[in-house]
């Protein structure tokens, strides 16, 4: 890299900002490109490197080069769970396309205001196109409103709010809120910041394929009414962190019309799979949700911090975020466009939506439709790989992209072995699998879901979970499909 001379001021000129960009992108361009052969992982040495002067050391009195301070970035991002590899499959990962960073870099130059959308009225209708699409993918009224947040949990948040304004008129007293043992940790976290107790949660049970047991929903909200609560909220899940679990969305509606409950979906994993024709047909029902909670940077691969709120009704929205005008704000207001400060919590806001306009403008909704297409499909490979495997006990077909399996065996040893199995895996360094407990069993996840993932990678995921569970078990093939061994 060649040193960037850059003057004493803070603006750049078009040279100067070329020089930046320029060492910026070969350091990048180094950085996507060994991706490929680099561990998942690394902790080795983490005290040595957090100890190193430039990671930790203070801003300096006067500026440091460029190259040097891209040097310590790398050193500090080199430990650790890498997760923009292709072996990363322990979690949902937030696997982050480079043009939706590039879409960040474009925003933060232009530095608009969003929260109004009188200061960047073409930015905002931008915005506001993207967010329409999204509504009309999950088949929305033309009066629902969507806006883009900084995740998932943030989201939630804002739907449980809007949802107490209007079924609770904003009391958190009495309110009922229901979820199961699988509903994300992000509901019970909105509803504590929201101000109900956690006397106001109702674990529902699921039945043998995780899923909200909808009779048990049903006792539960009589039993609450028989005490005089007031059961105000159910939270669905399509597609959950565990195991990909879709809750019977349409017959938990007809429960939240009958009984005057706001319908919630926590579609944060799952939601974009509504792209294709078996995620359509496994989701059924979510176009009746009150609210529904993505996360882009998920299921569409964009950058990390991007989540999105749709709500049905705009106008319940718009009267649980929306605030007295401010008379500094005055200028900016009557626009016909959506102010966005009014329909979430954050007042002052990017161009958010740019990381999800651009990468869908820019490669096309096909592009994405096929990566989630071919997740699923190697989902079901795996899942028929592994079945087949007599030491190994797989949980349930996969609905989504998440395969959870464990060692077989009814013994007490089996969750040592099933622990022994992950460690060996991730070992390796190729991959990254995770674990989590179903039904007081240790489970190993295998989440396919980052944009980089292919079959290759697959594959050597596979091989390793059989040479690790029976080292008499010949490895799957490379062939580009995933075989399963002969027995």
């Amino acid at each position: 890299m060649h040193e960037v001379d850059l003057p004493a001021g803070f603006d750049l000129s078009g040279s100067d900002l070329r020089s930046v960009l320029n060492e910026v992108t070969e350091y990048l361009i180094a950085v996507v490109d060994r991706l490929p052969t680099e561990p998942v992982t690394d902790f080795v040495d983490v005290p040595l490197m957090l100890r190193s002067t430039g990671v930790r050391r203070p801003p300096p009195e006067h500026g440091r080069p460029l190259g040097e301070l891209l040097a310590t970035v790398d050193r500090a991002a080199s430990k650790g769970i890498n997760v923009a590899s292709g072996g990363l499959l322990a979690y949902v990962p937030s696997s982050g396309l480079v043009t939706s960073a590039v879409a960040d870099l474009i925003a933060g130059v232009l530095s608009r205001f969003t929260g109004q959308a009188v200061p960047a009225p073409g930015l905002v209708a931008m915005e506001s196109s993207v967010l329409r699409w999204i509504a009309d993918l999950f088949y929305l009224p033309p009066e629902a409103m969507g806006v883009f947040t900084t995740g998932g949990s943030t989201a939630t948040l804002s739907a449980l709010i809007t949802a107490r304004v209007a079924k609770l008129r904003g009391s958190s007293v009495s309110g009922i809120i229901y979820v199961t043992e699988q509903t994300h940790g992000c509901v019970v976290k909105a509803a504590l910041l929201a101000g109900f107790r956690r006397d106001n949660l109702r674990v529902v049970p699921v039945d043998e394929h995780l899923r909200m047991d909808v009779t048990a929903l049903r006792s539960a909200i009589s039993a609450d009414q028989r005490r005089g609560m007031r059961p105000f909220f159910v939270a669905a899940s399509a597609g959950t962190t565990n195991a990909g679990t879709i809750d019977p969305i349409r017959d938990l509606a007809d429960v939240a019309a009958t009984q005057d409950l706001w319908l919630h979906v926590d579609a944060a994993y799952g939601g974009f799979f509504q792209l294709t024709g078996r995620g359509r047909e496994r989701m059924s029902g979510i176009e009746l949700a009150d609210s529904i909670v993505l996360d882009p940077h998920k299921s569409l691969f964009v950058a990390m911090g991007t989540g999105c709120l749709l709500v049905r009704d705009s106008e319940l929205l718009r009267q649980a975020h929306a605030a007295d005008a401010a008379p500094y704000l005055q200028d900016l207001r009557g626009s016909d466009l959506p102010d966005f400060a009014d329909y979430s919590i954050d007042l002052t806001r990017d161009f958010r939506g740019l990381r999800v306009w651009l990468p869908l403008h820019l490669h096309g909704v096909s592009a994405f439709r096929v990566a989630l297409e071919e997740k699923l499909d190697l989902a079901e490979q795996v899942y028929a790989v592994l079945v087949a495997q007599p030491q190994l006990a797989v949980h349930s077909p996969p609905v989504l992209s998440t395969v959870v399996f464990r060692m077989a065996g009814d013994d007490a040893a089996v969750d040592e072995r099933t622990a022994v199995l992950l460690a060996a895996v991730n070992a390796e360094g190729r991959v990254h699998l995770s674990s989590t407990r179903i039904d007081g069993r240790m489970m190993i996840r295998m989440c396919i879901l980052h944009h980089r993932v292919d079959a290759a990678r697959i594959e050597e995921a596979v091989a390793a979970i059989l040479r690790h569970s029976s080292p008499a078990v010949r490895p799957v093939g490379v062939s580009g499909r995933l075989q399963a061994p002969a027995r």
